[in-house]
């Protein structure tokens, strides 16, 4: 699970910084010499948003499934642990 969030998130990173290349290297080529990058890095951020969810849906789902997954075992151990403290023997291990 880890290691898919952080692989989305690299994901993520990468395509803000691929963009704001490519914007400051449009604004250079168009003859713009003195474009700041954090007008690009902030466009690369508002385009990398909705495009980041477009283009990096697997690995977006595959990540939240992991999250799911962890979640989901956290709530079983938390219910088996409260039925111990109340003398229960809990579902899962009779």
């Amino acid at each position: 699970m880890v290691v898919d969030v952080l692989v989305y998130a690299s994901a993520r990173l990468f395509l803000v910084v691929a963009l704001s290349a490519a914007i400051y290297g449009v604004a250079r080529l168009l003859g713009v010499s003195e474009f700041p990058l954090v007008v690009a890095v902030l466009f690369a951020l508002v385009i990398g948003m909705p495009l980041g969810i477009w283009a990096l849906g697997p690995l977006r789902r595959r990540a939240t499934a992991g999250l799911a997954a962890v979640g989901e075992r956290r709530r079983r151990d938390r219910e088996q642990l409260r039925a111990r403290l109340r003398g229960e023997t809990p579902r899962d291990e009779k």
